[in-house]
């Protein structure tokens, strides 16, 4: 609903210009890659700057496993510095949140009876995209590329089993507009619907800026249990909003991606795209 039908196109002429670099590798040719997706270089190039901000081969690059450990060397940052230095408000999505809040923990045992949540599906840099909301902000967000739409669906309505679910993408069209940076100085405020100990691991995982990344062990030691490296990465596994509570920026200690929630391409995806936004900028 957000994008034209020409973004549209660009996400699926880029998702399958990302699958042959990853299985070719990101030393394949310009020309080899357009004949594969049946376009001219010129085209190819010129869709796919204009989605990542640069080529395919320098996307390629981002995309290998290697990266995931340059960016611990040369942009991870431990949770408490960033705090303290106050890094956490250089990132591009931060300054989109004025507020968000927590349902309390005994509305959250109930299931989410009493509530209402409106949904809609959106197209976003990163496919189709579910989105789900209560008055007071999004509390969902999912991504159908990988796991397919029904089971996306089904997925987060059984977070909260005993809510209200209401299809609405005109209610939350805004707030989606905002998450994906279509509108200046709009806002996408969030309702972080969890139990205490997940909701302080995304809340720690909200202080890491667009760029950089942390490791599951230093989240337990910014939520000052770092014993519970596991079930951070559970918690991490558990956020309902995906992208704008970034746990696609948690790695493991040894620089691998580790796991993700919706698919291993759409985080690999997620960390080149902000890398390439970073840079380009």
């Amino acid at each position: 609903m957000t994008d034209t039908p020409e973004e549209t196109y660009h996400y699926g002429v880029v998702r399958r210009a990302l699958d042959i670099i990853d299985a070719q590798g990101a030393g394949i040719r310009l020309e080899d890659l357009s004949r594969e997706l049946g376009m001219s270089p010129a085209h190819l190039q010129r869709v796919f700057s204009q989605w990542a901000g640069l080529s395919p081969k320098r996307y390629g690059q981002y995309l290998a496993l290697d990266h995931a450990k340059t960016l611990l060397r040369a942009r991870h940052t431990t949770l408490e510095t960033a705090a303290t230095i106050g890094l956490s408000g250089s990132g591009r999505l931060h300054d989109l949140f004025v507020r968000w809040e927590a349902m309390a923990p005994g509305d959250y045992a109930a299931g989410g009876a009493g509530l209402t949540i409106f949904w809609g599906w959106f197209e976003s840099p990163f496919g189709p995209t579910l989105v789900m909301g209560t008055d007071r902000g999004i509390c969902g967000m999912g991504f159908g590329a990988e796991t397919g739409a029904e089971p996306t669906f089904a997925d987060l309505k059984s977070r909260w089993p005993k809510a209200t679910f209401v299809e609405d993408p005109m209610r939350l069209g805004p707030w989606v507009d905002a998450a994906f940076g279509k509108v200046e100085g709009g806002t996408a405020p969030l309702y972080l619907i969890g139990a205490p100990f997940q909701i302080k691991v995304w809340e720690a995982l909200l202080k890491i800026p667009s760029g950089h990344v942390t490791t599951y062990s230093e989240i337990a030691q910014a939520i000052d249990n770092p014993k519970a490296v596991r079930a951070v990465g559970t918690a991490v596994g558990r956020n309902p909003i995906s992208w704008l509570i970034p746990c696609h920026r948690a790695l493991r200690k040894s620089g691998g991606l580790g796991g993700y929630h919706w698919g291993l391409p759409v985080k690999r995806a997620m960390l080149a795209f902000e890398t390439a936004k970073l840079e380009s900028a």
